[in-house]
Order: C-alpha cells, then structure tokens, then sequence
C-alpha cells in the first residue's frame, strides 16, 4: 500500500470507491444519482487536496479530502473501498493527514456511524459537539470531532 496525492485522472476512481462506500451507509437517504456523484467528486473534491491509497497496481482503495476553509481546516472526506476496510487504510490515511496539517483539524461525521466515532476516538480526536443534522445535507444527526495537532 502506498499513500499519494491524487490527480484529476484518480477522479473517476474516487467516485466509484464514494459510491460504494456510501453505499453501505443504509441510514443516509439517497440524495444524489450516481453521475451527479461523479461530477460532484470531479469538480467539487478533486479541488482540494486529496489523498489516496493505492495497491501495488495503482487501484484506488482510499482517499482522505482535506478543505482549508478561511482559518478552519476540515478532514471533509475519509473513505475506504468496501473490500479494503479493516486492513488499517483508513489509519494510514488519518495519520498521513495529521502530518500534513499538524496544527490540527475538525471532521464531521454522522452519528449513526458509531464505527466512525470509535475509529476517531481511538486515534485521538476528541467529540467537540453533536448536533440533530437540521444544518447537513442528508438531516441526520452529526457530531463535530477535532484532533487538536501537536500541541
């Protein structure tokens, strides 16, 4: 496994991993089609810097999106292929990402997604708030993270 940044041509493959990642997370209304998906992840993550984890044979198996927005630096996105997790991409990638940003960062992520919350609770980001996802997307409930860097 080897960490990257991605290029514009990785776009298609990120879209597919999201796609299926997202996939899994049966809680979340279905929002978007799969083309607005692809675009989305084409013109929208691909804009920020990206990530990914890649095999011997360069297939895409994860990307971490990082978003400096004005001072905040939010970790927008971290997915893992759905035949990759539980193989330590996912830590790989959150480590990465505390080396490029080691004044700290914020994530969101949705708290139905317990599995999320105690993979981040166990690399040392800590629950800043919950809310009741009136403010997202999808409007479900989300609690706020933040690693606070090396302090």
């Amino acid at each position: 496994m080897q960490i990257r940044r991605a290029t514009p041509a990785d776009a298609p493959a990120i879209a597919e991993l999201f796609i299926a990642a997202r996939g899994q997370m049966t809680y979340l209304p279905t929002l978007h089609s799969d083309d607005e998906t692809r675009a989305f992840i084409a013109h929208v993550v691909a804009t920020q810097e990206v990530w990914i984890t890649v095999t011997k044979e360069d297939r895409v198996t994860g990307f971490a999106a990082i978003n400096d927005e004005d001072e905040n630096i939010f970790l927008d996105h971290l997915y893992i292929a759905p035949f990759a997790q539980r193989l330590g991409l996912g830590a790989a990638l959150l480590t990465h990402v505390k080396t490029q940003r080691p004044q700290g960062f914020s994530l969101w992520t949705f708290e139905q997604n317990q599995g999320a919350q105690r993979f981040y609770e166990t690399h040392g980001l800590s629950l800043a708030r919950k809310t009741d996802g009136r403010d997202n997307e999808e409007k479900r409930a989300d609690c706020l993270y933040v690693w606070r860097g090396n302090e």
